[in-house]
């Protein structure tokens, strides 16, 4: 029997790769209900009509209007919130979407989940929102302080419990750089990189599915959780995708990389955990636990107490974590679903065409 059994999962915006991910793993569970909650109607028919399972239930509606998401929070035990716009240049040039589905629609989700008596809320964030410089890691930054807040005020034994996840890149997700990749090299075009020394955490989406599982048993209100991951240079993954397609075809292994330059918000390397952060996690082996401030509104504190601890440590980032080489990259690469297909290794769940995990 798990925690989950004869429960019912909300998950918003449950058409995307976490969603299938959690899908994947929960559809032969002992769990009762999974609510897929999107404003994307075809993503829902094409999931419906893929599934057909009477366990997944679809609620069309948008986390930016409160009313769909009350409509889809009765009678639920438990949340993972993963709706967001996280395509970084997107976001750049359209920040009050992004603030208006990261920031406000995350904070809806959360006052009706606390309306609803819902039991756990974990909220779903990235390494972009520490240290943030583009409008998408911006946002997604405010998203956290809004759910660390209220899980701040909630308190420790609250009916409701809310913490956040924040993870690296998740490889092959939707509108990730791996499948663009694949899709350049099939087309004979050259791969297109903006910086070959680059670097960024590597995550599996069964790894983004542990981590928010682990928050979602472990967390207390306010937890902030973050999954060690190794990392790797683009010029490495490069390599190692051109070797692993290689296997396919050996032109792929002669495939030319063209360094295009940096994109709008781009970082050399991404931060998963801050300094100050780092100050006060707990390690717990393959994640740390980072638990809210829980100091009031008191101003004298912040003046006259401090922490000298956070001057000598460092951040947590995808420079100073463990490097992947080329050859535990393509160890790396092989758990993805699509590679392994196209590798002949298992059969297709998908049309060919569709790289997304």
């Amino acid at each position: 029997m798990s925690i989950f059994k004869d429960k019912v999962l909300l998950i918003t915006g449950g058409t995307g790769s976490f969603g299938n991910a959690v899908l994947r793993r929960f559809l032969d569970s002992d769990i009762k209900e999974i609510r897929i909650f999107s404003r994307d109607e075809k993503k829902q028919d094409d999931m419906r009509h893929a599934l057909q399972n009477p366990k997944v239930k679809f609620y069309i509606g948008n986390v930016r209007d409160k009313q769909s998401v009350d409509i889809a929070m009765r009678g639920v035990d438990y949340v993972f919130a993963a709706a967001a716009l996280k395509q970084v240049p997107s976001c750049e040039f359209f920040p009050m979407e992004a603030t208006m589905t990261n920031v406000i629609g995350t904070n809806n989700v959360l006052l009706s989940a606390i309306e609803h008596g819902v039991k756990n809320v974990v909220v779903l964030s990235t390494d972009k929102a520490a240290y943030p410089i583009n409008a998408m890691g911006i946002s997604k930054a405010l998203m956290e302080k809004v759910a660390i807040a209220k899980g701040r005020e909630l308190g420790q034994g609250a009916a409701t419990t809310i913490c956040c996840t924040r993870y690296g890149n998740v490889m092959a997700s939707r509108g990730s750089v791996i499948p663009l990749w694949v899709e350049q090299m099939e087309q004979g075009k050259p791969i297109t990189i903006t910086d070959p020394e680059m670097t960024r955490f590597m995550m599996t989406l069964d790894d983004a599915v542990d981590l928010v599982i682990y928050a979602f048993t472990h967390g207390e209100n306010g937890d902030l959780f973050v999954q060690k991951a190794p990392a790797a240079t683009l010029s490495t993954l490069a390599e190692a995708l051109k070797q692993t397609y290689a296997q396919i075809d050996p032109k792929y292994a002669d495939t030319e990389v063209k360094v295009i330059g940096t994109r709008h918000g781009e970082k050399l390397y991404e931060t998963l955990v801050t300094r100050e952060e780092m100050a006060k996690a707990v390690d717990m082996g393959d994640y740390y636990r980072i638990p809210c401030d829980t100091r009031d509104l008191n101003y004298d504190k912040f003046f006259v107490e401090g922490n000298e601890e956070v001057s000598r440590i460092e951040d947590y980032h995808s420079h100073n974590t463990r490097r992947l080489d080329v050859e535990g990259m393509k160890e790396l690469l092989l758990k993805l679903r699509f590679i392994r297909e196209d590798l002949g290794l298992q059969p297709r769940s998908k049309a060919r065409e569709i790289r997304s995990e």
